[in-house]
C-alpha cells in the first residue's frame, strides 16, 4: 500500500558526508572527514566503522544511545575521532592526521543500526593530497563572464534602438496620414478633378 511505503521510508537510516564527497589536504597536515548520520527512531548500540578503500578499517565505535557519546573499539593510531552524538546532529566525523601521499583515496563511513532491524548505511569521501595549495586561475572564467555580459548589454541596447526606430516611423506614418486627411478635403478646382468648382452647375434661378 502506498501509505505503508511512505511510513517505511521514514524509518530509513541515513547517513550523509556533507554537500560534497571531496576532499582536498596538504601533505603533512591534519584533515577532517566529516559524517553524521539520521534515524526518525532513534538508535541503541549502534555500530560505525571508517574504512580506506573500501577494505582497510580506521576506526570502528559504538554507541550504547542517544544520551551517551560513542566508545572507541579499534583505531589507526593516526586517527581521531572528533564528533559527537549527544547534541542535535549525531556526528561522527574523524580527523586524519599528518596525511601522506599514500593517504589518498576513499573514505567510507559505514552505520548500522540494530534498532532497525540492523539497518546498515554508509556515505564516501574521496581524498586528494597535495605538495601544495594552488590558486585556481579564474582568468578565462572572467573572461567568458565579460564577453556573454558584452553580449547580453549588445542585446539589450539593440532592442532599445529598435524600440525607437519603431516609434519614429509609427510617429512618422501617423503625421502622413494626417496630411492626408487634411488635404482630402481641400478644394480640387485648380486639379480639375470630380467635384471641382468648374464642374459644380449652378443652382437653378427661381
Amino acid at each position: 500500500l502506498p501509505g505503508l511505503h511512505v511510513f517505511a521510508i521514514a524509518f530509513t537510516l541515513e547517513v550523509s558526508v556533507g554537500k560534497t564527497n571531496t576532499v582536498m589536504a596538504l601533505n603533512n597536515s591534519n584533515v577532517l572527514l566529516p559524517c553524521t548520520f539520521t534515524t526518525c527512531i532513534g538508535f541503541q548500540d549502534l555500530v560505525f566503522t571508517w574504512y580506506f578503500n573500501s577494505t582497510e578499517m580506521i576506526y570502528h565505535g559504538k554507541i550504547k544511545s542517544k544520551a551517551s557519546e560513542p566508545f572507541l573499539v579499534g583505531r589507526n593510531p593516526r586517527v581521531e575521532f572528533v564528533g559527537s552524538t549527544t547534541g542535535k546532529d549525531n556526528n561522527i566525523s574523524i580527523v586524519l592526521k599528518n596525511v601522506e601521499f599514500s593517504d589518498a583515496g576513499k573514505y567510507t563511513c559505514h552505520v548500522k543500526n540494530p534498532k532497525e532491524k540492523n539497518a546498515q548505511h554508509n556515505a564516501t569521501i574521496f581524498l586528494t593530497v597535495v605538495q601544495k595549495m594552488v590558486e585556481a586561475d579564474n582568468t578565462v572564467t572572467l573572461i567568458i563572464v565579460g564577453v556573454v555580459g558584452g553580449l547580453i548589454g549588445l542585446l539589450i541596447l539593440f532592442m532599445l534602438i529598435k524600440r525607437v526606430v519603431l516609434f519614429i516611423i509609427k510617429k512618422t506614418q501617423d503625421g502622413k496620414k494626417e496630411c492626408l486627411v487634411s488635404s482630402s478635403g481641400n478644394d480640387n478646382t485648380e486639379n480639375g478633378l470630380a467635384g471641382s468648382k468648374a464642374e459644380q452647375k449652378a443652382p437653378p434661378k427661381a
